[in-house]
């Protein structure tokens, strides 16, 4: 079965960096599109990034853009979102993606000012 598990969450100072990881297992990792989502507390699920199958290709929210970049490594079944930085609005659990409905557990990113 599909799994998807998120890791590298943590706390950190606003302008720091984090490097999220999601090890992907039960499909065949390098034919499938992988995003990241986020949710703040009190508001709806977001599309953070996305990123195409052989990772040629990615889309950005324009509130992550130029911080935020989104990369894979097929030969780890791995998708990555490196944060640079780091807004305490972008304090949030982060969850990895994969259509058409699996989630990872999640991982929280917290960004104290």
């Amino acid at each position: 079965q599909v799994q998807l598990v998120e890791s590298g969450g943590g706390l950190v100072q606003s302008g720091g960096s984090l490097r999220l990881s999601c090890a992907a297992s039960g499909f065949t990792f390098s034919m499938y599109a992988m995003s990241w989502y986020r949710q703040a507390p009190g508001k709806e699920r977001e599309l953070v990034a996305s990123i195409t199958s052989a990772g040629g290709g990615t889309n950005y929210a324009d509130s992550v853009k130029g911080r935020f970049t989104i990369s894979r490594d097929n030969s780890k079944n791995t998708v990555y979102l490196q944060m640079n930085s780091l807004k305490p609005e972008d304090t949030a659990v982060y969850y990895c993606y994969k259509r058409p409905n699996y989630w990872g557990q999640g991982t929280q990113v917290t960004v104290s000012s």
